[in-house]
């Protein structure tokens, strides 16, 4: 999380290459329906090497394993979040769309109860780490073998597919007036930025938020793997709470990171 913390300009969606893309807010233009996560194809991988995020690797692509891949669904509109499968209290609200950016919201489920007509998921957005169940029925599904595991106290970033890891990353992480908050999130915004950005070329906004932000600080709250202008700083504690990687690391990630992929970060 930096500067402006992930800011609330409202981008154009585009549908690119088969996946949602946000536009700068520059382009402007009418917003497009959403399309179905890709899987990521089975190809060479690129690892950031630790110490140097400008260098990478290339290592073999991972062979086939027996785990199931990751649920995703899409929200048509807003709907509550509730202790028990199809009853209970109501622990929160599942977003229609993302935070600042309004995507439509392709949200992570954990796990499906009754048969596949109720699944649980996180909540996003709320700064806690409860999860509660939503109908799944009528609403579209989709698929993905990728999940992004963060390691704060190593200050990595892995990327694993059908549990494998297939790229490592140095990033920094929030410093420790403002620690990037453990959770289980998912990705809602692909967000492409000018050069010379202070996010770099590109964010990925996740489902969480900060709620330690700094002293005097005026900007926006919602988590986010980006870029940065300053590659001096990451590997270190130095962040409002995002997590910031090499360009390296974001052309890696573009291709794999799609809406409701999963992002697991620990302390």
């Amino acid at each position: 999380m930096e500067r402006g913390e992930f800011p609330a300009r409202i981008g154009a969606i585009l549908s690119i290459g088969g996946l949602l893309m946000l536009a700068a807010p520059v382009l402007g233009g009418a917003g497009a329906s959403a399309a179905a996560p890709a899987v990521a194809p089975a190809a060479p991988v690129v690892l950031g090497a630790a110490g140097d995020p400008g260098i990478v690797r290339v290592l073999p692509a991972p062979a086939e394993s027996e785990s199931e891949p990751n649920v995703m669904v899409y929200v048509e509109g807003s709907m509550p979040v509730t202790s028990r499968p199809g009853g209970g209290r109501v622990v929160g609200t599942m977003a229609a769309g993302s935070k600042y950016y309004r995507a439509p919201l392709v949200a992570w489920v954990l796990e499906t109860a009754r048969h596949g007509r109720y699944g649980l998921v996180t909540l996003p957005y709320s700064g806690s780490r409860e999860t509660g169940w939503i109908p799944l029925r009528g609403l579209e599904t989709a698929t993905t073998w990728v999940t992004v595991e963060v390691d704060l106290s190593r200050h990595v970033v892995v990327v694993e597919r059908r549990d494998r890891v297939i790229a490592r990353f140095p990033a920094a992480t929030g410093s420790p007036v403002s620690p990037t908050p453990p959770g289980k999130y998912f990705v809602t915004d692909r967000v492409p930025f000018g050069g010379g950005s202070y996010y770099g070329s590109f964010a990925f906004g996740i489902s969480g938020i900060q709620t330690n932000l700094p002293p005097g600080w005026s900007g926006g709250n919602q988590l986010a793997i980006h870029g940065t202008n300053d590659p001096s700083s990451i590997g270190r504690s130095v962040s409002a709470g995002c997590l910031r990687v090499s360009e390296a690391a974001l052309d890696r990630l573009k291709p794999l990171l799609d809406l409701g992929t999963p992002v697991v970060i620990r302390s």
